[in-house]
């Protein structure tokens, strides 16, 4: 159960955002087995001055027109699942129409219990994980 967080320059459309999240759960379901109905993303725009990091450290970016996305998932993927996803990742910005070198992703890796989505309690409490 991934939540996605797409950091954006406040001028990218809506439109691309959706794509670009569109993309990333179809990428987390074939490359990292992702339950295809845990389809969670907020989108968090930023004026460009506010991206401030070197604009070619591990490749040249624009740094007003990159991306950071950013995953939070259960943990247990392997390495290959992980390389899989970013490679596949890149593959899809460009195919709609987004350079991915100027996209930045990472994820955050935790347990059943580090989530909840009601009163009831954790997800590992609820499911009897």
């Amino acid at each position: 159960m991934p939540f996605n967080k797409i950091h954006v320059p406040k001028a990218l459309p809506s439109a691309m955002c959706r794509a670009i999240n569109d993309q990333l759960h179809q990428s987390l379901v074939t490359t990292c087995g992702v339950n295809p109905s845990d389809d969670f993303c907020l989108v968090s725009r930023y004026e460009p001055e506010d991206m401030m990091f070197h604009p070619t450290f591990l490749g040249e970016r624009d740094p007003a027109a990159t991306i950071v996305i950013e995953i939070a998932l259960l943990g247990g993927r392997s390495e290959q699942q992980k390389e899989a996803l970013y490679k596949d990742m890149r593959k899809r910005l460009g195919g709609i129409g987004f350079d991915p070198n100027n996209s930045i992703m990472f994820l955050i890796e935790n347990n059943a219990v580090d989530w909840s989505f009601s009163e009831a309690g954790s997800v590992k409490s609820v499911l009897g994980l």
